[in-house]
């Protein structure tokens, strides 16, 4: 079956239609499980006032860290700031907006996307800065915030095997966010280790099935270490 093909040769066609001042979810924690190839094209390309969904905006000079350093990146919905010094220097100098989500809610976020579900309460951040602006309501005594659900123009997400129609795996800790961002965007991008063919994959292990997934392209990685600890 051709048509169920989603495999791409280049990444210029697995990001063909990224036009500036979209929404771009990337999947990731830290440096693990990013899709660092997608991310370098997105740098190649030049596209700018881009708004990024991601847990943070990875490291200076790797990951999504490399499109601040042209300003590419207008608005950034995250966890927290990390280990970037070029992403704390922007935000305080205000020169990047920045909106700051509690991990859990951040994940919610997304998962609700993916499943057209437009807002839901937490109790989350109820009391704090996270809360103003936002409709407050009471259920059994305790008081619960609205959080708009979120979804993108793209997803770009990280895989470790995938088969020609879209069905994806993901390794260990390596899942982390990529499949919230991977259902939750209109046009979701999987660059993978290991392309296998259809029936390879155990349907019970596919973690990403290939019907949110449109384009899939197989890369080589240099997975590096956000902060290596060894013994003296």
């Amino acid at each position: 079956m051709p048509g169920f093909d989603k495999r791409v040769s280049c990444m210029e066609q697995a990001l063909e239609g990224l036009q500036d001042g979209m929404t771009v979810l990337a999947g990731g924690f830290g440096l693990c499980g990013i899709p660092e190839n997608l991310i370098a094209e997105i740098k190649r390309r030049g596209n700018r006032e881009l708004t990024v969904v991601s847990n943070n905006c990875g490291v200076d000079g790797f990951g999504l860290g490399v499109l601040l350093e042209d300003r590419q990146i207008r608005k950034m919905i995250a966890s927290y700031v990390g280990e970037n010094a070029l992403f704390e220097k922007q935000l305080l100098e205000g020169e990047l907006e920045v909106e700051l989500t509690p991990q859990g809610t951040l994940a919610e976020k997304l998962r609700a996307g993916g499943a057209g579900i437009p807002a839901f309460f937490t109790a989350t951040g109820y009391g704090t800065p996270v809360a103003e602006g936002k409709e407050v309501r009471e259920f059994d005594g305790r008081r619960y915030i609205l959080e708009r659900a979120i979804t993108g123009d793209f997803a770009i997400v990280k895989g470790w095997k995938a088969d020609r129609y879209g069905n994806v795996v993901y390794r260990h800790t390596a899942q982390n966010f990529n499949p919230l961002a991977a259902a939750a965007g209109r046009i979701t991008v999987v660059e993978v280790e290991e392309i296998v063919e259809p029936g390879e994959l155990e349907p019970s292990q596919i973690h990403t099935p290939g019907i949110y997934v449109d384009r899939i392209i197989c890369s080589s990685f240099e997975k590096r270490i956000e902060k290596r600890t060894v013994r003296a």
